[in-house]
């Protein structure tokens, strides 16, 4: 069962040759027999799941069962998404004892749909992170390679679906976190258009940015798991009142009258050799199979990477400001509430989060505002009209979504900017709230995985999804 897709899954259950309880049993087990290695679980409730699972059964065998195409079907979700009595870490220390008390929207979709929660996954805390070095759990490791870090922050996500321990999985992506890991762990991952997947009962990072994103084993179960989990939340302000649509219907008109953009920033210095000779390979396929392949520019590429920690850091002060040790969470006792703040705060932040706390800090704080927080907004405009203009031309953009693969635990550590260009191919669609998605595209010569990205208008993951599905053809054919 482990090399099944999702939707196969769902229907060997539909079709009676298998049952909720034990698909649900057997990735169960697959957590509690590989998690120790790989680490990609903080939590997993094996009574609250096999109880939701036997009560889909009960609703399927006596006929009340409203199936879905992922009826039955097993779901992880990042620890940063809140489930009704269970705990919610954000792989953070200062949020120990914490047990949420209602469900997130992403929670709520997933169950009408029919599917299983099986845990709850690592992170890197609050979201803050390329690699998921920085979980007070400790480290995911990359289930290809576990010398090798998965991607993140939603690299226990990632890694649970490709060590199927979980057919489907979601995590959050702020500049790159679903992207950066479906890259680094073989798999697809998608950040949809912000607006399309509800915020609500995800726990805030970059409100701007943040966006919850699936990660699945090829492009089909993607579309499903994308219709299941989009739509408007009137609990979410950002949540846009948009049809979604059957993107499975539409996948296999693949490429046919799309243009695909070639952005000539994103193929300079700094990628390594197998990437981009994956990347031209790919490039190379896609234009003998007759798709038309537009030359474009992206003028404000070399400014995101900056753009995108001065407002993703400035708006994680903000948030992060809650946490106080007064309201829920670890409290560290002090003689003075000031005291009690600091003791709390630096005993529950890690190193990561305290630096971006004060890089936020800083650029917000007075004499610094206008000169560092209102100019990056100024220019986030920018990379809008850049890609506004690039739709012009052609329909999807194509680039890698990592310049390199997956790298050792420890190698970026002491090197926080070096960390930070991880990111560098990621980033600009969230500034620009664009739907992006990442799918294999061949392999290093250790055997790491390369992804490729596409970058695509807003709300029309449509597209992204057909051209994500045709090059999974194409390479298939070899």
């Amino acid at each position: 069962m482990e090399k099944l897709k999702a939707r196969e899954i769902a229907a060997l259950i539909a079709a009676g040759d298998c049952t909720c309880t034990e698909t649900a049993d057997f990735f169960l087990s697959r957590i509690e027999s590989l998690n120790p290695k790989i680490n990609a679980f903080i939590s997993f409730d094996r009574t609250a799941a096999m109880a939701r699972a036997e009560e889909l059964d009960r609703a399927l065998k006596s006929g009340k069962a409203e199936l879905s195409p992922l009826y039955g079907v097993p779901v992880a979700l990042k620890d940063n998404m809140q489930v009704k009595g269970q705990p919610t870490t954000c792989a953070s220390k200062i949020l120990t004892g914490h047990t949420a008390v209602y469900d997130a929207g992403i929670t709520v979709k997933c169950l009408k749909a029919g599917m299983v929660i099986v845990g709850k996954t690592n992170l890197d805390e609050f979201a803050m992170g390329s690699s998921n070095e920085n979980s007070a759990f400790g480290p995911v490791r990359n289930p290809i390679n576990t010398s090798k870090v998965p991607g993140g922050s939603s690299g226990g996500s990632a890694a649970a679906v490709a060590a199927a321990m979980a057919p489907l999985a979601f995590g959050s992506d702020t500049g790159g976190s679903v992207r950066l890991p479906a890259a680094f762990c073989g798999i697809v991952g998608l950040r949809p258009s912000y607006g399309r997947i509800s915020r609500y009962g995800l726990v805030a990072f970059a409100s701007s940015l943040d966006q919850i994103g699936p990660f699945a084993l090829d492009t089909t179960d993607m579309a499903l798991v994308l219709a299941a989990a989009a739509g408007h939340d009137r609990h979410d302000s950002t949540s846009v009142n948009q049809p979604v649509p059957d993107y499975a219907a539409s996948l296999e008109q693949g490429l046919a009258n799309l243009r695909i953009g070639i952005p000539r920033e994103y193929f300079g210095e700094g990628i390594e050799q197998p990437v981009r000779s994956a990347i031209d390979n790919l490039i190379s396929g896609l234009r003998a199979d007759g798709v038309k392949l537009v030359d474009i520019s992206l003028p404000t590429t070399k400014y995101c990477i900056a753009i995108y920690y001065i407002i993703a850091n400035a708006e994680a002060s903000s948030n992060l400001a809650r946490y106080d040790g007064v309201k829920y969470g670890l409290r560290i006792a002090a003689d003075s509430l000031i005291d009690m703040y600091c003791a709390t705060r630096t005993a529950g932040f890690g190193a990561e989060v305290k630096r971006r706390i004060m890089l936020g800090t800083y650029v917000l704080s007075a004499g610094y505002y206008d000169a560092y927080y209102r100019r990056a907004l100024k220019v986030r405009s920018l990379i809008r009209a850049d890609f506004d203009e690039a739709f012009k031309k052609c329909d999807l953009i194509l680039s890698p979504t990592s310049p390199s693969t997956a790298f050792a635990f420890g190698e970026r550590t002491d090197d926080p900017l070096k960390m930070y260009l991880s990111d560098v191919f990621t980033v600009a669609a969230p500034l620009a709230g664009l739907p992006a998605i990442s799918l294999p595209c061949g392999l290093d010569p250790a055997g790491l995985p390369i992804g490729v990205q596409l970058v695509g208008r807003y709300f029309d993951e449509e597209s992204l999804l057909r051209g994500s599905y045709h090059i999974e053809r194409m390479l298939a054919r070899g």
